[in-house]
């Protein structure tokens, strides 16, 4: 189906339940603007935008555009710990995006201003200054109702049993012989690869294994291809290695993140730091190595780093260009995966983590949210 047969179909359905419903209520991606561009014309419609990522990202990214090098915080919204009296420089954004996409967003950009509001996959224990701040620029109510992933507990011994079964099975075990907090997940997501820089893979293992510490690296086939189509490979001999002294098991196919990050051993995630990963991160109390490749990465990294305190940087976004040494990796695991300032960073995401899964239960932050949005959208006037 065409977008446009698919607009013209939403705007019948509009129009044909206009006499019927006092209100409809439309929620659309952010990027899906102009797809619901017509229900301007539909008196007792509004559209509200989802955004599937942090409040601070697209307020860091607003004061870029506009020219700004800071986000300044206001003294009344300022914490008790002070960690915001000074202000949050922004990383130079240009190139995190491609050249099409930002056409492409800059082109639903101008269909925003007909929504009443937003919905975001954050939660006011993480954002909360932040989509206070970007209300105010914005003008609009945002309604914070995330994490939207499906909290899990080992506990919960149906829903473990049924997703461990296979190689996954045998992972989850090797993860429950190791040491509380031993082991570091490393990921970088479903849509972006280090496999077009050979030399990169190939210093991320040998850092890896310097740091000696314990790992399940998920390899995607994505990661060992170039756009050549030529096969890149993790250092002869690595993988029989790790496998042969307990140290790592590297994941050819996808993995059971949630349950991963779950679970006891795990003490570190080194990722690319897209949102969902950080969002599931934080939920579970593991810290995070950042290594931010595109998009709004660069600024959940700082957020990340900067903000909240619950991971350092690997690769950091104004270097983005550069090789990053095996010698800088194993120093930055040996940092998250140690006892000094690794513990530190694992107490405060452990504590962040603990207030997040409670978000979304009866009474929680993220769940008065969403009774928010309902009530207005169901309100009588």
């Amino acid at each position: 189906m065409s977008s446009r047969t698919f607009v013209n179909q939403l705007v019948f359905f509009f129009m044909s339940s206009q006499k019927k419903a006092k209100r409809i209520v439309i929620i659309h991606d952010n990027l899906a603007s102009s797809v619901v561009q017509d229900s301007t014309s539909i008196p007792n419609a509004e559209s509200y935008i989802f955004e599937p990522t942090t409040a601070f990202s697209i307020l860091s990214r607003i004061i870029f555009m506009e020219s700004g090098k800071f986000l300044l915080i206001p003294k009344e919204l300022g914490a008790d710990d002070k960690k915001f009296n000074d202000p949050i420089e922004i990383p130079c954004l240009e190139g995190n995006f491609s050249k099409e996409i930002s056409e492409f967003i800059n082109y639903q950009r101008q269909f925003v201003q007909s929504s009443v509001g937003f919905l975001n996959n954050t939660c006011r224990l993480i954002d909360g200054i932040f989509l206070d701040l970007l209300a105010e620029k914005r003008n609009r109510m945002i309604w914070a109702i995330g994490p939207l992933h499906q909290i899990i507990h080992s506990k919960n011994t149906e829903y473990y049993n049924s997703n461990n079964n296979g190689k996954h099975k045998c992972l989850l075990e090797w993860l429950d012989k190791q040491e509380p907090n031993s082991v570091l997940y490393i990921s970088f997501g479903t849509t972006t690869s280090i496999g077009d820089h050979d030399e990169q893979l190939q210093e991320l293992a040998i850092g890896l294994e310097l740091s000696e510490t314990k790992f399940i690296w998920v390899f995607r086939d994505a990661d060992h291809k170039k756009d050549n189509g030529k096969r890149v490979e993790l250092p002869e001999g690595f993988e029989e290695r790790m496998r042969a002294k307990g140290i790592g098991m590297v994941v050819r196919d996808w993995a059971p993140q949630l349950e991963i990050l779950e679970h006891k051993s795990t003490g570190g995630f080194l990722s690319h730091c897209g949102w969902n990963s950080c969002l599931e991160s934080i939920s579970y109390g593991v810290p995070i190595a950042t290594w931010p490749m595109h998009t709004d990465q660069p600024t959940n990294a700082l957020l990340i780093t900067k903000v909240l305190k619950v991971g350092l940087n690997v690769k950091e976004w104004e270097r983005r260009h550069e090789l990053v040494s095996s010698s800088t990796i194993n120093k930055a695991l040996r940092r998250l995966m140690g006892p000094d300032e690794g513990a530190e960073m694992r107490k405060r995401a452990q504590d962040l983590g603990a207030k997040v899964r409670n978000a979304t239960a009866d009474g929680g932050v993220s769940r008065l949210e969403c009774d928010s949005f309902i009530a207005h959208i169901t309100r009588q006037t």
